[in-house]
Parts: C-alpha cells; structure tokens; sequence
C-alpha cells in the first residue's frame, strides 16, 4: 500500500517505506522515555516535514490517491502540521 503514494522521483520506494517504518517505531518509543523524548519529538516533526510531499503527490495523483475521497486528501495536509505542534509540546 505504502509503495503505492510514493512519489516517482524518489529512489527505492521499498527501502524508504522499510526506512520511515522503523524510523516511526523508534521514534515513538523514544516518547517514552524522558531522555530520548525531546530528541524523539524533534524527529518526529522532520519526519512529518519529509512526508509532506507525499500528501502533495497523493492529491495529484489518482492512483496514489488509494481510492480516497479528495476532500480527505485535502485535509491531511493540515493535520500534519497539527501533528507537527503535538509532537513539539512534547519538547518541553
């Protein structure tokens, strides 16, 4: 499924969609603990950033768009950067 909404001019779709997978779960682990979590919190934000041209691309492309409504690919662009402002409060 994930191969499927990456964008073309990206190289090796299966090792960055391998790659953003264990960067997540690691990531949110690293929330758990009060050493790791500012650090953990600011990757999260980069990696939000990172897909943003994902969403783009979903939008533009029908196929990418996995059959979902455009008005829920619209909204997803706003609601990374809310997730971008959770992740930061966790930076306190």
């Amino acid at each position: 499924m994930y191969l499927r909404i990456m964008p073309r001019y990206l190289p090796y779709h299966k090792f960055l969609v391998f790659l953003s997978g264990v960067a997540e779960i690691v990531l949110g682990i690293g929330l758990c603990f009060m050493a790791t979590q500012k650090l953990s919190a600011f990757g999260i934000i980069l990696m939000l950033a990172v897909f943003l041209p994902v969403h783009f691309y979903m939008l533009s492309n029908e196929k990418a768009a996995a059959g979902l409504p455009k008005w829920v690919l619209v909204l997803r662009v706003p609601l990374q950067f809310a997730l971008m402002y959770w992740a930061y409060s966790y930076s306190f």
